[in-house]
C-alpha cells in the first residue's frame, strides 16, 4: 500500500461505514501494449471493467476458489469485502482488523494484504492490530500468528504471501500509524521484511528499506519479490532464496523512477506472480506486466493509483484494487 498521507488526510472526515456502489461493469482505463508478447497474456481488445466503487481505499485482493469469489480489504474503513458474480460486493468482515474503538493514533485500523494458506484459511496483515493473523473463513475465528520481533511490537504489517511449506513472508512499514515513521507507538526503529516459519519463528530478512510493501513468490519459490513504495527508490527487488527459504542475495528487478517522474499516479505497491512466472507489479501508472527476466510487456492503467491486484478464476482474470474502485481485466494466461 502506498504512502498516501495527503489522500487519507482528505478522507479523514468521511464516515467509516458506507455502501459501496455497483458500477454496472463500466469500462475503466486502458491496456497499454509495449511488447507483442503481451497479446499472449491479455487479448488484443480486452477492456478493464469497473465492478464497484465507493471504497475509502481498496486493497489486498485474494481469489478464494472454494467460494468462487474475491475477498479484498479497505484498511481505513476496517472492512473486508467479498465480490462474486452472483451477488456483487457485500461486507464479509467488519471490523476486519482492530477489534476495539479506533484511536486517533491509528490511521488504518483494518486488514491490508491477504493470502490463503494450504488449508484455505485467510492469512492477513493486520495493520490496525499490528499483527499477522489467520482467520477461518467459515467461523471467522481469529488466531494471532505473530505480533513481535525480539520482544518489540511490529509497526503496521502491510502485505503477506505464503510458501508451500507454510512459511509466511510479510512486510512491516509504518503506513498504518497516524504519524507514520514519527509515531510514538513505534517500538522498532526500522521497517522490515520478515519470514514467519511454520514453527512460529520470526526471522528478519531485510531492514534496509524505508518503504517495504508488496511481497510475492515465484512459482518455483526460488525468488521473492519485494515492492518499495519509496518515492526516492520506486523499485521492485528480487531476492534469490535458498532451499531453507532464506535470501542469499538481492537485485533490482524493476526501476520505476522514470514513470514516477512522468507524474503517473501511484507507487510500487502490491505484486503478484502468475503460474507461468509473469510478474504483475503495481507502480506509477498501473500494473506493469513483466516477464521473469524483467521485460515490461505492457501496463494496465485505470487512470488512478492501483494499490494491488490478484489473479483469479483459474488464471483467467486479473482483479485490480484501484483507489476507490474494484476492477477486472480478462487474461489469456498468467
Amino acid at each position: 500500500m502506498t504512502d498516501r498521507r495527503g489522500v487519507l488526510a482528505g478522507l479523514a472526515a468521511m464516515p467509516v461505514l458506507y455502501a459501496a456502489r455497483a458500477a454496472a461493469e463500466e469500462p475503466f482505463g486502458t491496456v497499454r501494449r509495449l511488447d507483442p508478447e503481451l497479446d499472449r497474456i491479455v487479448a488484443p481488445g480486452a477492456s478493464i471493467r469497473r465492478l464497484a466503487s465507493g471504497f475509502r481505499w481498496a486493497e489486498g485482493p485474494v481469489w478464494v476458489p472454494g467460494e468462487n469469489g474475491l475477498l479484498f480489504t479497505d484498511p481505513p474503513a476496517n472492512t473486508v469485502h467479498r465480490w462474486s458474480e452472483a451477488k456483487g460486493v457485500e461486507v464479509f468482515l467488519r471490523p476486519s482488523g482492530l477489534q476495539t474503538p479506533v484511536p486517533t493514533s491509528i490511521r488504518e485500523p483494518g486488514l491490508n494484504g491477504l493470502a490463503l494458506d494450504a488449508g484455505g484459511a485467510l492469512i492477513g496483515a493486520d495493520s490496525g492490530s499490528r499483527v499477522i493473523v489467520r482467520i477461518d473463513l467459515k467461523s471467522r475465528k481469529r488466531t494471532t500468528l505473530a505480533d513481535r520481533f525480539e520482544g518489540k511490537r511490529f509497526n503496521s504489517p502491510n502485505d503477506v504471501c505464503v510458501a508451500k511449506s507454510g512459511a509466511i513472508y510479510f512486510t512491516d512499514p509504518s503506513y498504518g500509524l497516524a504519524e507514520g515513521d514519527d509515531s510514538p507507538l513505534r517500538e522498532l526503529a526500522f521497517c522490515g521484511l520478515y519470514r514467519l516459519s511454520p514453527e512460529g519463528r520470526v526471522d528478519l530478512l531485510d531492514r534496509s528499506h524505508r518503504r517495504p510493501n508488496g511481497v510475492a513468490l515465484s512459482p518455483d519459490e526460488r525468488t521473492l519479490y519485494l515492492s518499495l513504495s519509496d518515492e526516492t527508490q520506486p523499485e521492485v527487488l528480487a531476492y534469490a532464496l535458498g532451499a531453507d527459504g532464506m535470501p542469499r542475495e538481492s537485485r533490482r528487478f524493476l526501476d520505476l523512477k522514470a514513470r514516477l517522474d512522468e507524474g503517473r499516479p501511484g507507487l510500487p505497491d502490491g505484486i503478484k506472480v502468475g503460474a507461468s512466472g509473469h510478474v504483475f507489479a503495481t507502480g506509477p501508472g498501473g500494473v506493469h506486466v513483466c516477464t521473469a527476466e524483467a521485460r515490461v510487456l505492457g501496463v494496465i492503467e485505470t487512470g488512478k493509483a492501483i494499490a494491488n491486484c490478484s489473479i483469479g478464476r483459474g488464471g483467467k482474470s486479473l482483479f485490480l484494487t484501484s483507489s476507490d474502485s474494484l476492477a477486472v481485466v480478462p487474461l489469456l494466461r498468467s
